[in-house]
């Protein structure tokens, strides 16, 4: 015991004057005391950095680390602020009032050694945890600490009169769980915020209301929805409420705050197909929050881009409270919070139903002007545009699309009637709304909704379907992992079962593993991803993972089928807080090309599909269906993409489509010649051949031939591909790689204007050949050219009467008898064609308006003579 006498009697000793200034008594050292070397005073947790090692790091010398602590102090390696605590009566002496124990009322500072302690003698003795024992035994002390000059701290662990007595010091874990520590047979009281030092805090908000926000739809409403921001990031998303300027939410959510010198950032949205419009933000600054109470706050909305002085408010109730306990520390760490934002977007995007709506015709209809008329169906967020239908009093539109079910809603389905002119010339017609809640499950409905603006009516059927099968799950969850779940799903779509809810096409299973090396979108050089999978219109999204390029999801999605040639496209973004996320790449899969249960790693594209992107992802997929039910859907109509696209100009589509239909005319002129080479016996073998089986088909055919001459070719194209190794029937060059990129930029302005201009020129010439073949066999019989529509008169005058005398057969055999002779009979004869040379004579409408004619006095056009004697 007299070592450790020693050391508290050597405390004692130099913390008297200085407890001494601070009751008054004497000025303050003007130069800090020297400490004897090789005296201790306190060591508690090996947590603490070691000051050894940080010294010299940080540029402070050993002589300004014991100097009184200035107006300006360097800074400390770890210093929490906390309220003024009493020291604790648990050694049975009384704290008195006055100003004889201010110490007591100071802030903790832990440093990394060494200390001056309050005037009353404190000893120390054995502390244990079960995660602090003896090996735990710290290298660094703790100082708590009045402010007031520090003192020499041994490091010499020799030196711990503690350890040479075989004691433990405490932890600072420790002092987190612990009210008081007995040091030396006396209790030290520890301040209530120093065993909170490393708690954090849990913020509960309730959503309630907006009110007054603005209009941001053409239509004179919003579609608003809330996100609450926390350092850069989103920690909640509320559902959409539509076409309301006064929602209300009525959400409950929480999540916790490790550090309240931030704000909370509430932002207002207004929901759109393609980017979100802003409708004003607010902030609340957490550490103006009391503790424990329950506050009703309004905030006023405001954008500083915008003119607008009034936004609205949005009504909140937020309570700020101090979480306590590792466990409770543990169970609501980032994960947790992440698992409840994920919960949150599954419950926001799954639906429980499908409204099946059939558009079929308008009525009473303006007919004035040119133009097309189509129609806009709009629920929310879901959108269908109907083709565009030629002007007339009853247009018969006869299109059949779905839209999905959310439990929370929408119901009003929203229809508008455009008439367009040209591609910037539109206008409205009128628009009406029906209430989708009165229609009942599996009962069509028909409505017939008059335009608000009287311009006619609109005809259409509503049906509600329920649908299952779509989830989102933990990848720990998967529903095919259940064997019984699978063995439901191989009976669901078992050939016996074909019959049964023909629109129950199959099951879809996806399970988004991880991403790999993808674009940085952000300056960090790192991106927050998340992955949207889209099934026809049915779209599924992730949760977003932040500040990593690769991202592990872990997550389930399952789709139902109405389509087994859908595609499944798996696009992954960047989320870009208030901006439209950033694209980062994208994958197509066809549903008949999946394998079950095999996971693949795919190659990310552009948006395009086109050129590759960086980085891959892997999934997992399955797919159940039945083929018999997918054979029928496959002989309806396919359903549209909601989205509308606007296509531009690009060269690249232009000279690609181009070279697609270059690829079809050499096909089809490769076939011609084929043909054409049998009648010119350039093949005697081949040429015999054709002969026979001309003339055996035409002598004996029957209507069953067709098909099976196509079932011949199928299986000949067949076995070329599979006597063909590797062959792929995905080979076509999409033109889009980084090497054509490279080229392009390496050409000159002159250079890249030749090229558009020769591709315009050969679209321009086929088109051409298109609209004078359809205008020459227009007016082969309108009497254009009075002399060629004799001639075909009387031909097929006579072809009538041929063919009422003597059957079809034997006037096709004595075609191609004649054709395959030609050459035998006239070996130098020219090959051509009669109904092309014919056709070449009779001129397209251009060039009858380009021709001069001699006309008499008096000479009226056809349509001219038609027209006057109407």
């Amino acid at each position: 015991m007299e070592p450790k006498k020693k050391v508290f009697g050597n405390l004692r000793q130099k913390a008297r004057p200085l407890l001494s200034y601070m009751r008054g008594g004497r000025k303050s050292p003007s130069k800090p005391e020297v400490r004897p070397e090789g005296v201790l005073d306190h060591r508690m947790s090996a947590s603490v950095p070691d000051i050894r090692n940080l010294r010299h790091s940080s540029g402070a010398t050993d002589s300004e680390l014991d100097s009184p602590p200035q107006s300006s102090p360097g800074t400390p390696l770890f210093r929490p602020h906390f309220s003024p605590s009493p020291l604790s009566a648990s050694s049975g002496r009384s704290v008195p009032d006055g100003p004889r124990r201010p110490t007591a009322w100071a802030s903790t500072e832990v440093i990394g050694g060494g200390g001056g302690y309050p005037e009353e003698r404190v000893s120390l003795k054995r502390h244990e945890s079960p995660e602090n024992g003896p090996q735990a035994a710290a290298h660094h002390g703790v100082r708590l600490s009045t402010e007031l000059p520090s003192v020499e701290v041994s490091e010499d662990k020799s030196e711990n009169p503690l350890e040479r007595n075989g004691q433990e010091m405490p932890t600072i874990k420790d002092i987190d769980n612990n009210s008081s520590l007995d040091v030396g047979g006396e209790s030290l009281y520890l301040p209530e915020h120093l065993r909170d030092s490393q708690k954090t805090y849990l913020l509960n908000i309730t959503l309630k209301e907006g009110k007054n926000l603005v209009i941001r739809d053409r239509c004179g409403t919003s579609d608003p929805y809330v996100k609450f921001k926390l350092d850069g990031k989103t920690l909640y998303k509320s559902k959409v409420v539509y076409k309301n300027l006064n929602p209300v939410w009525n959400e409950i959510f929480a999540f916790p705050v490790p550090d309240l010198d931030q704000k909370l950032f509430v932002k207002v949205y207004d929901r759109d197909l393609a980017t979100d419009d802003f409708m004003g933000s607010s902030s609340v600054a957490l550490d103006e929050l009391e503790l424990e109470k329950t506050h009703q706050m309004e905030l006023d909305l405001s954008d500083p881009n915008s003119l607008e002085e009034d936004m609205g408010v949005i009504v909140l109730d937020i309570c700020l409270s101090l979480r306590d306990g590792e466990s409770k520390k543990n169970a609501s760490g980032p994960s947790q919070q992440t698992k409840r934002l994920s919960e949150s977007l599954k419950k926001g995007q799954l639906w429980c139903g499908v409204w099946s709506i059939t558009l079929v015709e308008g009525q009473d209809m303006p007919e004035e002007g040119p133009g097309d008329l189509y129609v806009r169906f709009r629920l929310g967020e879901q959108k269908y545009k109907s083709k565009n239908h030629y002007k007339k009093a009853r247009p018969q539109w006869r299109e059949r699309f779905d839209f999905n079910q959310f439990p929370d809603g929408p119901y009003n389905l929203e229809v508008e009637v455009w008439a367009k002119e040209s591609r910037r010339n539109e206008e409205r017609y009128g628009t009406c709304e029906v209430d989708l809640s009165i229609v009942s499950v599996n009962q069509p409905q028909v409505f017939t909704r008059t335009l608000n603006q009287g311009r006619g009516r609109v005809l259409f059927v509503v049906k509600l379907n329920v649908c299952s099968g779509v989830s989102v799950s933990d990848l720990d969850a998967a529903p095919l992992e259940d064997l019984d779940e699978r063995e439901n799903m191989h009976n669901r779509y078992a050939f016996r079962n074909s019959l049964k809810n023909i629109r129950d096409v199959g099951f879809l299973q996806v399970k988004v593993i991880k991403a790999t090396d993808l674009l940085a979108a952000d300056l960090n050089g790192k991106s927050d991803p998340f992955c949207v999978l889209e099934l026809g219109n049915d779209r599924l999204q992730t949760h977003t993972i932040y500040k990593t390029l690769y991202p592990e999801w872990n997550e389930v999605f399952t789709f139902p089928v109405k389509d087994i040639h859908d595609i499944l496209e798996v696009t992954v973004f960047d989320e870009d807080g208030d901006k439209a996320p950033d694209f980062l790449g994208k994958m197509a899969i066809s549903l008949l090309s999946i394998h079950n249960g095999q996971q693949i790693t795919c190659a990310l594209r552009k948006e395009d599909l086109g050129r590759p992107s960086k980085g891959t992802i892997s999934l997992e997929l399955d797919v159940f269906f039945n083929p018999i039910r997918a054979s029928i859907r496959t002989f309806n109509p396919k359903e549209k993409k909601f989205q509308e696209d606007n296509p531009k100009f690009s060269k690249k589509i232009l000279t690609r489509n181009v070279v697609r239909v270059r690829n079809l005319l050499r096909a089809i002129v490769s076939t011609h010649h084929y043909v054409k080479s049998c009648f010119q016996w350039e093949s005697i073998q081949r040429s015999i051949i054709a002969f026979m089986v001309f003339v055996l088909t035409v002598w004996y055919w029957e209507f069953y031939m067709l098909p099976f001459y196509l079932v011949l070719l199928i299986v000949r194209n067949y076995l070329q591909i599979a006597s063909v190794t590797g062959h792929d029937t995905d080979s076509m060059d999409l033109g889009d790689d980084e090497e054509d990129d490279e080229k392009e930029e390496k050409r000159g302005l002159v250079e890249k204007f030749h090229m558009v201009q020769e591709i315009v020129i050969t679209v321009q010439n086929i088109l051409e050949e298109i609209a004078s073949f359809g205008e020459r066999i227009k007016n082969t019989f309108n009497w254009s050219v009075p002399f060629l529509s004799n001639m075909v008169f009387l031909v097929l005058v006579i072809a009538t009467v041929l063919t009422y005398f003597i059957p079809v057969r034997y006037i096709i055999l004595a075609w191609g008898i004649n054709k395959f002779t030609k050459k035998i009979r006239k070996p130098f004869a020219i090959e051509n064609n009669e109904i092309m040379d014919f056709l070449s004579r009779v001129p397209s409408d251009v060039q009858k308006a380009q021709y001069s004619e001699l006309r008499g006095p008096g000479w009226q056009s056809p349509a001219r003579r038609k027209k006057n004697a109407t």
